[in-house]
């Protein structure tokens, strides 16, 4: 089974909220919660761990009454590099851990699935979907090539990791003081990463215009 680390300890600027964006309104749940329900939801999933800014930690222990696999929550860093290494020295060492999104609430179960068999064949996988868009490399505004776009995939989370394979990754960039983008780019330091298909409502909820998306993703789904 696995554990999944869920950051959720961004103030999320770019929503232009009064409070933490997870903590907004989705179809009378808040986006933290659609997002719990998912691995809530997944006979796969042992535990779910959060990070959380220090005045938010005892609310976001009262989720633990609704969702059982609420284990950990611990303080967050200034950068969620450093949140989810918090986490991940706090928990008790597992098979598998997944990290993911708190304002990605519309991860399916399919994805899910796939995601654990690949880490299970091949230590380390990601979800990601195919650029759709044509994707120019660009400095100041000269366009200075084009790039294939066949070889172009717009990560997402969940990534997934065996667990003593990802700590080690977070242990070397501590050591060497990097800062990656996400738990891939610092899992590719020192192993290969596999892509697995997701699907382009997977998305993670950023400004106020991704509010309008997430409803038509809800309709589509029928839940509103």
């Amino acid at each position: 089974m696995y554990d999944v680390i869920i950051p959720a300890a961004g103030m999320g600027k770019r929503m232009q909220a009064n409070k933490n964006k997870v903590l907004l309104e989705l179809s009378g749940k808040t986006i933290l919660e659609h997002t719990l329900q998912a691995f809530q939801d997944d006979n796969n999933c042992r535990a779910i761990h959060l990070a959380a800014q220090s005045e938010e930690l005892e609310m976001f222990r009262t989720f633990a009454l609704q969702y059982h696999k609420l284990d950990v929550i611990t303080e967050g860093g200034s950068e969620r590099q450093y949140s989810i290494y918090n986490v991940l020295k706090a928990i008790k060492p597992c098979e598998y851990v997944f990290v993911h999104d708190a304002a990605r609430p519309f991860v399916t179960r399919e994805t899910l699935q796939k995601l654990y068999a690949a880490v299970q064949l091949r230590k380390s996988a990601i979800a990601a979907v195919k650029v759709k868009d044509t994707i120019k490399r660009v400095h100041g505004t000269e366009v200075k090539g084009t790039l294939n776009r066949d070889e172009l995939w717009q990560i997402q989370t969940p990534q997934a990791f065996e667990y003593h394979t990802l700590l080690a990754a977070y242990e070397k960039a501590e050591r060497d003081q990097f800062l990656g983008t996400d738990d891939a780019s610092l899992v590719e330091r020192i192993e290969k990463v596999s892509i697995v298909e997701s699907d382009y409502d997977n998305i993670k909820l950023t400004t106020p215009e991704d509010m309008y998306f997430a409803e038509a993703i809800l309709k589509k789904r029928g839940i509103i």
